[in-house]
């Protein structure tokens, strides 16, 4: 009788150490997509203000074609990018495509100095700001999932209920580690 118990109470101790890490996975899987879901709101934000930076810019720059049209590819693959690697990517390529626009909106005063131009060059770097926080935040949370997928005991339980690695969303490019520049004052 006292083996059967002390099996029992072994059995017992093991589900609820199985709920607990388990509980605690889902928990920071969780934060992960929540923190996913956060750069999403910021980029599609930012994705808003596109179309309105390249309208106003367009009636200033009517020979600068190629590079509104750029602007207006880059976005459109940004949007519709749905993987963490593919919206790096995609993200990566517009940066670009905005730093050429601010380099050639540069030849244009009258652009520099519209309301419209102000306006929009002060809410993109106000985006780019949440961008960075959100994206902060969500390879905060992926850190804090990944090691806890990676570390004893949660490793021993975490592949069999399909926790695996989290991807982080990294600007590979180190000058496009910083916001575009949309200084037109």
């Amino acid at each position: 009788m006292p083996v059967i118990s002390i099996l029992l109470i072994a059995a017992v101790v093991a589900v609820v150490w199985l709920v607990i890490i388990y509980n605690g996975l889902v928990r920071l899987k969780i934060r992960v997509a929540n923190g996913w879901s956060q750069i999403d709101v910021q980029l599609k934000r930012r994705h808003d203000l596109i179309p309105n930076l390249v309208e106003t810019a367009r009636g200033y720059m009517k020979f600068e074609k190629e590079t509104l049209e750029s602007v207006i590819k880059a976005r459109t693959q940004a949007t519709q990018a749905t993987t963490v690697k593919d919206k790096e990517g995609a993200e990566n390529m517009l940066t670009g495509a905005l730093r050429s626009l601010f380099a050639v909106a540069e030849k244009y005063p009258e652009l520099k100095a519209g309301q419209n131009m102000i306006a929009l060059q002060e809410e993109l770097a106000s985006t780019e700001d949440r961008i960075a926080s959100s994206r902060q935040f969500y390879n905060d949370e992926v850190t804090r999932y990944n090691t806890a997928v990676k570390t004893f005991p949660a490793n021993t339980v975490a592949p069999a209920f399909g926790f695996t690695a989290a991807e982080f969303f990294e600007l590979k490019d180190l000058a496009q580690k910083e916001p575009p520049k949309v200084n037109f004052a």
